[in-house]
């Protein structure tokens, strides 16, 4: 199963809520007094971690190379052998990268999209690959037949997951409201768009042996359809952290659960087998975002995927193309994009020790040279930008390097709870964002993450709460 790398701000929001920020105003350009010393960082994550028969996989930390796009799906090959596994990556720009035993079958990384790869699924002899846009396009590769898309169809909610029918002449696409498309031989069993959700579904599983599927949403409720049997659920349960994604056992019996933290919840028969759940190699000041899980072919471990832990140039789409102020601020921010970035209760290199989302976006646009001052509420970005730039309504096109304001509007920490930096655009309007006090972790602990790509028109179903404004450096 592989989902669309899903947000990690639900579980800021009523840490932002209750955080009482007021404008710190500081020279432009400067550091706050006492900030630390801030340098590039080099995130500890590595990408692909390996748990199980996988702990010591010569696959795991893959890719070294600066990429062009954030990725965003794994896929296994089902074809592998023990001895010889094998799985791809897919980033957002449609760029393929076959590591182990997988092999590569073209895709789309030269070409300029329309909106980005969501999601991904191989073809049963692990010969081909599906790739899945937000937008509902899918892509064949290799033997992987095309059997039709959403993509010229307007949808309520963004495609988040794929997956292949057991003989690979059929597909499934699920949106974020649970509604279900069947394509070839893949036979529609049912879906919950329409019906009323808790939290919206970010992504699927199909059984292995027979026909149904489960979709899994971010509070972790499970939904199972055809003959995909019911093995429990997360739904109702508080939780760390949203649910990413999951991954059906061999047998079709249980299944694993991921969250954005990396803690794994086991259901049914599936055995937990490690995770970075609680901190990278027990360290509770590094936890990484995890955005799925794939399990090996034999089921004796498994591979979470760790968006945040490549590095990346987010050079395409190359339109617009970014003005050398945006390129600065984007190059700035993915310089820091880390865990927990300094010990201490809400501690940051940014400002003082309090909620620092708003500190590290006007960090990030003074050290560029936009003669912001230093402010700890977001609302503050938007009265600044609306007196000397400008501010844009979400639905408006974003542009590298602009400020997205979440919650309903820039009165109170009530109203305006968070802010991102924009990192890339897609024509489709979709965009990935860099953000700083932004988790997954425990409060007062957070990160500097990279989020999306998601729909700034659809923010509530993708980081649990609208965005109101898009400011302008």
């Amino acid at each position: 199963m592989v989902a669309v790398a899903r947000s990690f701000l639900v579980s800021v929001m009523l840490v932002l809520l209750s955080a009482t920020t007021f404008a710190t105003v500081v020279a432009p350009g400067s550091d706050p007094v006492g900030a630390a010393t801030v340098s590039p960082h080099v995130y500890p994550g590595g990408g692909v971690l390996g748990y199980g028969s996988r702990s010591q996989s010569p696959l795991t930390f893959p890719l070294t190379a600066t990429l062009n796009s954030l990725v965003v799906a794994q896929a296994g090959d089902p074809s592998a052998t023990v001895a010889h596994e094998g799985y791809w990556l897919a980033s957002a720009d449609g760029g393929v990268y076959s590591m182990g035993a997988a092999g590569y079958f073209g895709s789309l990384g030269a070409l300029h999209l329309q909106g980005p790869i969501v999601a991904m699924a191989a073809t049963p002899d692990g010969k081909g690959y599906w790739l899945a846009a937000l937008d509902g396009g899918v892509f064949a590769f290799g033997d992987a037949a095309f059997y039709g898309s959403m993509g010229a169809v307007a949808l309520n909610q963004p495609i988040v997951g794929m997956a292949s029918t057991a003989d690979g002449k059929g597909y499934w696409l699920v949106a974020s409201d649970g509604g279900i498309f069947a394509f070839g031989d893949a036979p529609f069993l049912g879906s919950m768009g329409g019906a009323p959700l808790a939290s919206a579904i970010t992504g699927m599983a199909p059984t292995h042996h027979g026909q149904g599927y489960w979709l899994v949403a971010g509070d972790g409720g499970i939904f199972a359809f055809g003959n995909a049997g019911f093995h429990g659920s997360l739904g109702g349960t508080p939780l760390n952290d949203s649910i990413t994604g999951m991954a059906a056992t061999i047998d079709d019996a249980g299944y694993y659960l991921v969250a954005s933290d990396g803690t794994i919840s086991t259901e049914g028969d599936a055995v937990d087998l490690g995770s970075p759940g609680g901190g990278l190699n027990g360290n509770p000041n590094v936890v990484l975002p995890v955005s799925s899980i794939t399990l090996t072919q034999d089921g004796s471990g498994y591979w979470l995927l760790d968006p945040d832990g490549f590095n990346y140039s987010f050079t395409n789409p190359p339109d617009p193309v970014p003005s050398a102020l945006a390129a600065s601020i984007v190059s700035l921010a993915a310089s820091q994009v880390n865990a927990d970035p300094v010990s201490g209760y809400f501690c940051n290199p940014y400002g003082p020790c309090e909620a620092w989302c708003a500190l590290f976006a006007t960090w990030l646009w003074g050290h560029a040279g936009v003669p912001i001052p230093s402010y700890a509420f977001t609302g503050d970005i938007f009265g600044w930008a609306a007196a000397n730039t400008v501010v844009l309504p979400p639905t408006a096109p974003a542009l590298p390097g602009d400020a997205v304001l979440y919650g309903t509007g820039p009165w109170s920490t009530s109203s305006s709870v968070h802010v991102g930096v924009v990192a890339q655009v897609w024509p489709d309007g979709a965009v990935v964002t860099i953000e700083g006090d932004a988790g997954p972790a425990a409060t007062g602990h957070l990160a500097v993450i990279i989020n999306g790509p998601y729909l700034p028109t659809h923010s509530v179903q993708y980081n649990g709460v609208p965005v109101y404004a898009i400011a302008r450096p």
